[in-house]
Parts: structure tokens; C-alpha cells; sequence
């Protein structure tokens, strides 16, 4: 029998040792069932001291009357003939008695004795219970006196067998009641313990969904829950709160020093090059320096116009200039312009040539160069571009066969300042916002992004646009 991974996780989920769920209902159940099993062994244990009791209270009767009427009966009959007529007075179809001599001899005894208590030795002279052939007897011995002058021993039995027999139904019955009542608590305190960890796992679904984006419009909102839940939403709307503000004061921070900086730097690169192109009496050494000094510049501009970027997309002031456009023919232009600039072989498929979208043209052409820089960095083989139609969608995929991306990585490869390979990024001069940035502005343009990899096979960046329809 196969199990579905979906139950397996729910049964997974359900017997988690760890959480907080199962460890109050094993708790909880666990001191109910103390509780439940020790009242039905205290109920039990009663009942029975009961029920011995009234048969004990008939024994010590007839343990205190017999020797009076057997005094009786021997001054007037010989002694057999006395003891007869004492155990007869005596005796009914529960109980029965006998008398042995000192010589070990019968005296007298009931009529329809069970020959199996004949063989009971060692009886006390309190009564107790004895099992004898599947039957149960209350059994005590006595002295026997006549005139100060020890004629034997006086045994008195009552079978309880009836009464022991329901007893033990009862208490079968009591346990399976017991059991019973354990599990159906057992379940009723765990539905009751799951609906109210129900706010608690609310709490926990939204946290997971939270974007820094959408921090101030985040609030926990649980009308039912108890008190506690109620407090620590409030502490989670207090603390959401203060990372909103902070949120907003690094966006505008990132935003300020972006622009501030974004001059000076550019003037910085422009003398530069200028000083590398005028410089004919630079020596080698001095050369390097400024090339250095000079592509370092540029570097650093790029990644303020990268934050700027995105500062504007989060501040929500980013505006698309949105047209219709045929696919084909943009990404023809933009694979033209990244040969050029990589001097890589790069492969151009296009299988649909009337695809037409709506988006911002240079918007567009980035999001295409920014992907392809990528490809043509983390690969040593050729790229290749594919666009086609799928459905009411055009489609945009760029592929290498580079090292490829592991799964742990895959689900970062879009924040900021991510970079799979660091050695790599850092001499290749990029600055782990690339995928951030293409991102922002394909979603900006209600397109979608996926990503495919297999470490060693490559890395497909598929980009998804709706068609507009003739």
C-alpha cells in the first residue's frame, strides 16, 4: 500500500512530537487517564471490600452462634447428633459446614458438601477467600469447646462465586467504560487544544507571507482568540510597525546616498578617462592605476543607478512607459546589442514571429541584457535565446550550460546583493542586484519570472508576457 506525500506530511504533522499541539494533548490526556484509572481502581477495590464485607459480616455470625447451639444440642444429644442439628440450623444452599475431630475424623457436616473443601488445611480464623474448582469461597475455621474441652475444629465456607462473577463483569465493563471515556476525552481535548492554537497558526501563516514591501499594511487581526494570542498579535503589530519605519528610513537612505553620490562619482569617472586618454607620458604602472581607479568608478555607478532603481520601484515612483510591441523584433535588437558587447556566440530562436506585448521598450532591453550578461558570465559555451507562444503568453527563454544553480540557492537568487558565486561575481564586476532589478521591472510590467537549473547542466531564465490579441 502506497501512502500520498500529502498524507504522509498530515500524519507527520499530527504526530510531531515537538509541537505544542501533540505535547498538551498527551499531557493533558495522560493525567486524565491517571486520574479516570485510579477512580475506577478505587471504585473497584470498594466494591469488592463491600461485597466481602456483608459476606464476612454472615460468617462471623455464624462463627459466634454455632458453638452456643452445639452446646445446646450435645447436653441433650450425643455429640454427632448435636453438631448435626447445629450445621443444619446453620446452613443454606450458600453456605455450608463441618465439623473434624481431634482425631482428623468428620464429626458432622451439611448435606451436599462439595467434597473439594474437605481438602482445605491451614484455614485462619478470619474469613478469606479461596479459589477451589473454578468456584470462589469465603472460608473461616473456628474452635470447637464443649464444657472448657476441645472437641475439633469448625469449618464454615460460603461460595461467592455469583457475586465474585458479576463483580469481575463489572469491572470489566467499568474498564472498558474507563478506556472509552480516556478516548473520547483524548479527543475532545485535542480538538479543543487545535482550535485554540488556531490564532497561533494564523499568526505564523501570515508572518510567513510578509514582504518587506507591504510592512505597513501588515495587522494581525483575532477577534476570537484568547487573551494571551490577543497580547502577543498586538507585540507582533508593535514590532511590524517599527520594522515598517525602518524599512522606509533605509529605502530613503539608500535613495539619498544613491543620488548624492551618483554625481560626484560620474565627474570622477569622467576625469578618468579623460586623464587615461590624454596621458601620454603615463608610464605602465601609473596606466594600470587609472584603469583600475577608472572601471572601479564605473562599477560604483552602476550600482547606484541600480539602487535608485529600486528605491523608486519601492517608493512606488517608477513609471513604465508601456506600448505595444513585437517580441521578435526587440529581442532580435537586444541579442544584437549583447554579441556586440560580450563578443559571445549567442544562438537566436524564435519560433513565433507575429507575438506582440505590451511593456516598456527600454525596460525591456535591460531585463533581456541584464539576463544575458548573466548567462554569458556563468557559462564558457554559447547562449541561446528562445521566444515562442504558449497559449494566450509570450515567452522569452535564456540559456546557458554553465554551473548551474542548486536548489537551496534557487529560492535567493532574486534579493538583493545575492551572488551564487562570490569569487566570481566580485571579478566579474557584478554587484548582486541584476536579478533583483530584472525582477522588479518584469512584474512592474505584469510579466512573470521562473527559473530552471541543474548544478553542472545550465540555467534557463524564462520570461512571460500576455499577448495581445489582433
Amino acid at each position: 500500500m502506497k501512502w500520498s506525500p500529502r498524507l504522509l506530511q498530515k500524519l507527520n504533522s499530527w504526530i510531531d512530537t515537538e509541537s505544542l499541539r501533540v505535547r498538551m494533548t498527551l499531557g493533558i490526556a495522560t493525567v486524565s487517564a491517571l486520574g479516570l484509572g485510579s477512580l475506577a481502581s478505587w471504585i473497584g477495590l470498594k466494591m469488592q471490600h463491600i461485597l466481602i464485607s456483608s459476606h464476612k459480616q454472615t460468617l462471623e455470625y455464624i462463627a459466634e452462634r454455632f458453638p452456643r447451639d452445639l452446646e445446646i444440642y450435645t447436653e441433650m444429644v450425643p455429640l454427632p447428633t448435636g453438631t448435626k442439628k447445629a450445621i443444619n440450623n446453620l446452613t443454606n444452599e450458600n453456605t455450608w459446614l463441618w465439623v473434624v475431630g481431634n482425631d482428623g475424623m468428620i464429626i458432622a457436616q451439611s448435606d451436599n458438601l462439595n467434597p473439594q473443601l474437605l481438602s482445605l488445611k491451614d484455614v485462619a480464623s478470619i474469613p478469606r477467600i479461596h479459589a477451589i474448582a473454578q468456584g470462589h469461597w469465603l472460608i473461616c475455621a473456628i474452635p470447637v469447646e464443649i464444657n472448657g474441652v476441645k472437641q475439633g475444629v469448625a469449618y464454615i465456607a460460603q461460595d461467592i462465586t455469583g457475586d465474585q462473577r458479576m463483580f469481575l463483569q463489572l469491572m470489566k465493563n467499568l474498564s472498558l467504560a474507563t478506556v472509552l471515556g480516556i478516548s473520547l476525552m483524548t479527543v475532545a481535548i485535542a480538538t479543543y487544544i487545535r482550535r485554540s492554537l488556531q490564532p497561533l497558526k494564523a499568526i505564523s501563516q501570515a508572518t510567513a507571507k510578509i514582504e518587506a514591501e507591504e510592512l505597513s499594511k501588515v495587522r494581525f487581526e483575532l477577534e476570537k482568540a484568547p487573551t494571551e494570542v490577543k497580547e502577543l498579535a498586538q507585540t507582533f503589530d508593535e514590532m511590524v510597525m517599527r520594522l515598517s519605519l525602518a524599512w522606509e528610513h533605509q529605502r530613503e537612505l539608500v535613495s539619498n546616498v544613491s543620488h548624492e553620490l551618483r554625481t560626484p562619482l560620474t565627474i570622477v569617472s569622467g576625469y578618468l578617462q579623460s586623464t587615461l586618454r590624454r596621458g601620454n607620458n603615463l608610464t605602465p604602472v601609473q596606466r594600470e592605476a587609472l584603469e583600475i581607479a577608472h572601471s572601479e568608478a564605473n562599477r560604483t555607478i552602476q550600482l547606484m543607478q541600480d539602487l535608485l532603481e529600486l528605491a523608486r520601484a519601492d517608493n512606488g515612483r517608477m513609471h513604465f512607459q508601456l506600448e505595444e510591441l513585437a517580441l521578435p523584433t526587440i529581442v532580435t535588437e537586444t541579442v544584437e546589442m549583447g554579441r556586440r558587447y560580450s563578443h559571445r556566440e549567442i544562438n537566436l530562436d524564435i519560433q513565433n514571429e507575429e507575438l506582440v506585448i505590451k511593456a516598456d521598450r527600454s525596460r525591456l532591453k535591460q531585463v533581456l541584457l541584464n539576463l544575458i550578461d548573466n548567462a554569458v558570465k556563468y557559462s564558457e559555451e554559447s547562449v541561446t535565446v528562445k521566444v515562442w507562444r504558449e497559449e494566450n503568453q509570450g515567452k522569452i527563454q535564456i540559456s546557458d550550460r554553465g554551473i548551474g544553480i542548486t536548489l537551496a540557492q534557487q529560492s535567493r537568487v532574486f534579493e538583493r546583493f545575492y551572488r551564487v558565486d562570490e569569487a566570481r561575481s566580485r571579478s566579474s564586476g557584478g554587484t548582486g542586484l541584476g536579478l533583483a532589478i530584472v525582477k522588479t521591472f518584469v512584474e512592474g510590467m505584469k510579466g512573470d519570472i521562473f527559473l530552471a537549473s541543474q548544478p553542472g547542466k545550465g540555467t534557463d531564465f524564462t520570461v512571460c508576457f500576455p499577448l495581445l490579441e489582433k
